[in-house]
Order: structure tokens, then C-alpha cells, then sequence
């Protein structure tokens, strides 16, 4: 399995042909305490760059977008009822969806673990 990030701190965790995806512990820090999530639902296409999901903080409410294109094939349920989980574990029980990629080829232009911490810093 391997993890990769964007500039607008998503990640997405692939194996196979189909991805995890979720906000970063960044993101989560930034956004402070989360209140609400509305994640997409499964069969929903999405385009790379598009906005996917919504995710309300005490302090904002932001778009999550899709670091890749394809179809949600699962949506996390549980964030309906426990949004703090997105705080609590931002990248692992915090995750909002699984995407099944249209195509891979998309992941090239995602940095790896190393490359978004030193984005990060440079923030």
C-alpha cells in the first residue's frame, strides 16, 4: 500500500486500483475542532480536483477534493454520527471515502510522505 498527498492536504492510501481517502493530520490540526462531515456517496463519480466532501469545524467549513478520478465504491458512515474521529485519527479511522481509480497514471502528480512534510514546513 502506498500513501500520497496534495497540496490541499488530502491523502489517499492506494492498494491495488482502489484508494482510502481522508484530510491530513495537517489539515485536521488547521481546521481545529470538527463538528460536522458530509461525505459522498458510493456510485458518486468524481474528477480529479473536484469537490468530493465537506468537512465543518468550529472554526470553518471546507471542501475536501478528489486527489484522483474515479467512482466512490464506500463512504465512511460513521463520520455522520462521530466527526471528532477526524480529529482523533485523521488518517486512519478518519477517513471519508474509497475511490476505485480511473486511472492511475493520476497518482504521478501526488507528492509521497516526504515531499508533503517539506511542503508543510514551508508553510
Amino acid at each position: 500500500m502506498a500513501t500520497y498527498y496534495t497540496e490541499d492536504h488530502e491523502w489517499i492510501s492506494v492498494e491495488g486500483d482502489t484508494g482510502r481517502v481522508g484530510i491530513t493530520a495537517y489539515a485536521a490540526g488547521q481546521l481545529g475542532d470538527v463538528v460536522f462531515v458530509e461525505t459522498p456517496e458510493a456510485g458518486t463519480k468524481v474528477k480529479k480536483g473536484d469537490d468530493m466532501a465537506v468537512v465543518e469545524s468550529v472554526k470553518a467549513a471546507s471542501d475536501v477534493y478528489a486527489p484522483v478520478s474515479g467512482e466512490v465504491v464506500e463512504a465512511n458512515a460513521a463520520l455522520a454520527d462521530a466527526p471528532e474521529t477526524v480529529n482523533e485519527s485523521p488518517e486512519g479511522e478518519g477517513w471519508f471515502c474509497v475511490i476505485k481509480l480511473s486511472d492511475s497514471g493520476e497518482l504521478d502528480g501526488l507528492m509521497d510522505e516526504a515531499a508533503y512534510t517539506a511542503f508543510c514546513k514551508g508553510l
